[in-house]
């Protein structure tokens, strides 16, 4: 599946609960479905800058496609990385970077985050860019 079309599916699933009560709760189920990112990397290399919670992030080039792996100590957060890992993850570097970022509009997720917690989403999706250019880079030297 295209990013583009995992955001639509995402988008859709958010669109099925009638409050951010349910929906939240619906972050909290995908964040523990998280494909758990290996004790190895929680390290203060791979921790996310700039959001409120730790968040650890590892990234891996798996047959030309950047595969994350990550976990939160927060459940929320974790929720919230989930979301953008399904959206990322084993896909195409150029991919990753030439994607946009509205279905976190369109599913309403901004306006429900405190203001650190909006800068964390932030940072995780500059953080997940940032991988994906390195490995563009790696890829095309």
């Amino acid at each position: 599946m295209t990013i583009e079309e995992i955001q639509n599916e995402i988008i859709d699933e958010f669109s099925m609960f009638e409050d951010w009560e349910e929906r939240y709760q619906y972050m909290i189920d995908l964040g523990k479905d998280l494909p758990l990112i290996d004790d190895q990397y929680k390290t203060e290399d791979h921790i996310i800058k700039g959001c409120q919670s730790k968040v650890w992030v590892h990234a891996e080039l798996k047959d030309d496609k950047v595969h994350f792996t990550a976990d939160s100590d927060a459940i929320i957060t974790k929720g919230i990385i989930a979301i953008l890992i399904r959206a990322f993850s084993d896909q195409k570097p150029e991919d990753i970077i030439n994607a946009n970022t509205d279905f976190i509009d369109d599913i309403g997720l901004k306006d429900h985050l405190s203001p650190t917690r909006a800068n964390g989403l932030v940072s995780m999706i500059k953080q997940l860019k940032m991988y994906a250019i390195a490995y563009n880079a790696q890829l095309n030297a």
